[in-house]
């Protein structure tokens, strides 16, 4: 992730794109599917369960409109289930046209501690796969799992081609829907000797403060479900045991809902760059992270 010190070259790196504040995701039914790399093929044992069907009426229409503008949304449950009632923020992070909003790399925002830039392009695999493009396919994997169980998601970006939003909009677009738990998906860019993942966690700031043990709380379940879900081992060189406190992240700063963000691997690993690309493990990580959020957000811990 950004700002560390394995971190990519900063021409390769900053970016964003940024409006004048977030607003309120609107409800809409289906959410857009991802747009995997033209490489590879979705499992076929996946396709049906993974990804929703287009919907053939009003609201569908509206939300793949919504979907090619990027903008927020929020999608309600398409049947009831163990989450019926709740709501969950799902931030996919990065955006697939950061790489292009160079003109808007000097936009700095406030992360509640300091300046940093509105957003970043994110980490990519020595291949060249993006972690916007990972983070955005896991995303629509895990609000399919959380809608059949029940769940209202508010995406913060409804595509892979725009910018941003800035990471000071993300957060408060989990504020606005009052959500229950808010989750932003990453990959890192970390040493090519290290693998793993982490789950990194608010420390407390003034505005967070209330938000720290449920974030804790909901930390611990991502960690122990997503271990067992993937079998993907505790980051060897980020944080400790899988958990890693950060007080320079907007998106937890800001927040006033139980929220963490989650690595979920080394892009610049070969042994992790190979699991990021296949669509079969991002079906696996989204349910993964599923399993943990209905663990936090039921009380159901093992």
């Amino acid at each position: 992730m950004r700002r560390m010190a394995w971190a990519l070259p900063a021409a390769a790196a900053l970016v964003c794109g940024c409006g004048a504040g977030a607003s309120a995701p609107q409800a809409t039914s289906q959410p857009p599917s991802p747009a995997p790399a033209s490489h590879q093929s979705q499992p076929a044992a996946t396709r049906a369960s993974a990804k929703p069907a287009p919907g053939k009426n009003a609201a569908s229409a509206k939300a793949q409109q919504d979907a090619a503008s990027g903008g927020p949304e929020l999608f309600r449950p398409n049947r009831t289930g163990i989450l019926s009632g709740k709501v969950v923020a799902v931030d996919p992070g990065h955006n697939g046209g950061n790489f292009a909003a160079a003109s808007v790399i000097g936009k700095l925002i406030w992360n509640g501690r300091e300046t940093e830039a509105c957003d970043t392009t994110g980490a990519q695999t020595d291949g060249g796969y993006t972690e916007a493009q990972f983070n955005w396919n896991v995303a629509v994997y895990l609000t399919a799992d959380l809608r059949a169980e029940g769940a209202t998601v508010a995406l913060t970006r409804t595509s892979n081609i725009g910018m941003g939003p800035c990471v000071t909009e993300r957060a408060a677009i989990g504020n606005q829907v009052r959500a229950n738990a808010a989750i932003s998906i990453h990959a890192d860019g970390g040493p090519p000797g290290g693998r793993g993942f982490a789950i990194l966690e608010p420390v407390a700031d003034g505005r967070n403060d209330a938000i720290i043990g449920p974030s804790v709380s909901l930390g611990a379940d991502l960690r122990s479900a997503f271990a067992s879900g993937t079998g993907e081992p505790f980051s060897s060189y980020d944080g400790t045991d899988g958990i890693q406190p950060r007080d320079d992240l907007a998106g937890i700063n800001l927040s006033t809902v139980p929220k963490v963000f989650i690595e979920c691997a080394n892009m610049r690993n070969a042994t992790d760059a190979a699991l990021v690309t296949s669509l079969r493990w991002q079906v696996t990580a989204a349910r993964a992270i599923a399993a943990g959020l209905t663990a936090f957000l039921t009380g159901a811990r093992s």
